[in-house]
């Protein structure tokens, strides 16, 4: 019915040529009159007429943004777009951290809604066109996969068992690997594009961890590209997290498999110059130690899978350590097949081991010694004027989704960093707990601007390749 109003109303003034807009409530700065002018819409406030414009649908704004300048300026103004980005799938501070800080791919470049650099209704066309990807994130312990669509990951599995024989060579290893999750998918690897992580590895600045990391980027782009898949956008795993958590700078705590990784990150790129911080420890001594505990305590379980879910569904990281020895911390779990678990000093005891690794028999870095050695790094190169980007500190990995953890390690910086430091250090949980970085790709994948700027073609791959030779 609006759009029969308009068009009657732009019909009558286009054959009548009576200007109708001398006296409108909305001052379009047009040079014609006639195309100034919303018709029989002249009179309704600004307010009104966009919030009647939010009860239709986006492809019938676009049809009111044809018949003049005056329904261009209004049916086409970021305010309207935006409320129609707010109401898709995604959140909109998501989508608002992507288009601004994303979408021109690496190095990055912030841009700003109000610079009139960006239009939202240009942006809603191209995110609604963007071909659907394959987000592929192969963790240190478990590879998450899915389509860039969906909400979440719709598989995973051990990334260890994926990989086949380890003694077998690399190539043959990523081929089992990405064959596998296409098989489960049951898509054809031709058809989309891949958004895959790189893992934490070969963490030095060294010139052999370079050609470490180069090498293994460069064999998965092979098996891929052997694989007929048309793009490749291939990101490092911390920064995936960092993303999701809609930051561009930060440290990045990833609590992996093995090791426990800290990565200082300035506007997407990983500071190996300024130092990454290796704990020699991760989530599968955290399960060992329960392990332990457990038996100490005569508690029989059939497997270290049941280990595992009683740490990820019970344990917790205490706020005051000597505090809570002293409570009663006792809770129970049904896990199918086994029956009831009950766990006390263990459900804090287990996460305690990442502060006082002593308590495991360890002699390692604890993890705030270790962010702190990161920050104090960070703020002694002097990389930027201002010394915010390394304060806000992301936790990834399954094993940072422990609950307290992220306010304990604040509690920990604050007491043990000087306070020109601590002021203004923030700890990030995990911003979509243990897929996070598969997040941090789905941001990417849903740009604007994908595949673009942020993929790498078969034919660009080849061509650089040569060149390399």
């Amino acid at each position: 019915m609006i759009l029969r109003k308009v068009w009657g109303s732009v019909w009558s003034r286009s054959s009548s040529g009576k200007d109708s807009a001398s006296h409108s409530a909305i001052q379009v700065p047009l040079s014609s009159s006639s195309s100034s002018s919303l018709g029989a819409f002249d009179h309704l406030p600004m307010d009104i007429l966009i919030q009647i414009l939010m009860l239709v649908e986006p492809r019938d704004a676009v049809k009111l943004s044809l018949t003049c300048k005056a329904w261009r300026c209004l049916a086409g103004g970021n305010r309207l777009w935006i409320f129609y980005l707010q109401c898709s799938q995604e959140s909109w501070d998501s989508i608002f951290f992507a288009e601004t800080s994303l979408r021109s791919g690496y190095p990055l470049r912030m841009l700003s809604s109000q610079s009139g650099e960006l239009s939202f209704m240009r942006i809603y066309g191209q995110r609604a066109r963007v071909p659907g990807s394959i987000i592929i994130d192969g963790g240190s312990g478990y590879c998450k996969f899915g389509w860039s669509k969906y909400a979440s990951p719709s598989g995973r599995s051990a990334t260890f068992l994926e990989f086949g024989n380890i003694e077998s060579p690399i190539y043959a290893r990523l081929q089992q690997f990405f064959s596998t999750i296409f098989t489960r998918m049951q898509v054809k690897p031709s058809m989309q594009p891949i958004v895959v992580s790189l893992p934490l590895c070969h963490f030095d600045d060294t010139e052999s961890a370079k050609a470490s990391r180069r090498q293994l980027k460069t064999a998965i782009l092979n098996v891929l590209f052997d694989m007929n898949v048309p793009a490749v956008c291939a990101v490092n795993q911390a920064v995936l997290a960092l993303y999701a958590a809609r930051r561009t700078s930060g440290i990045v705590v990833n609590i992996g498999f093995q090791v426990i990784t800290i990565l200082p990150i300035l506007h997407g790129k990983v500071m190996r110059q300024i130092g990454v911080e290796i704990i020699g420890f991760g989530a599968l001594k955290l399960t060992g130690f329960l392990k332990e505990k457990m038996q100490e305590n005569n508690i029989t379980f059939q497997s270290l899978y049941t280990v595992r879910t009683l740490k990820e569904n019970l344990c917790y990281v205490a706020l005051d350590y000597k505090a809570e020895l002293s409570r009663d911390t006792q809770a129970s779990m049904k896990i199918a097949g086994e029956g009831w678990f009950t766990l006390s000093k263990e459900r804090f005891q287990t996460g305690e081991i990442l502060f006082q690794p002593r308590l495991a028999g360890l002699r390692a870095m604890s993890l705030h010694q270790a962010v702190a050695l990161c920050m104090d790094h960070c703020d002694a190169a002097g990389v930027t004027g201002d010394d915010s980007w390394f304060k806000t500190v992301v936790l990834a990995g399954g094993s940072s989704c422990l609950p307290g953890l992220a306010e304990r390690l604040e509690k920990e910086l604050h007491d043990h960093l000087p306070s020109y430091i601590c002021n203004g250090v923030r700890v990030i949980p995990p911003p979509c707990g243990v897929d996070s970085a598969w997040h941090g790709a789905k941001l990417i994948s849903n740009l604007s601007t994908f595949p673009g700027p942020w993929c790498i073609t078969r034919k660009q791959f080849r061509r650089k390749s040569r060149l390399m030779w």
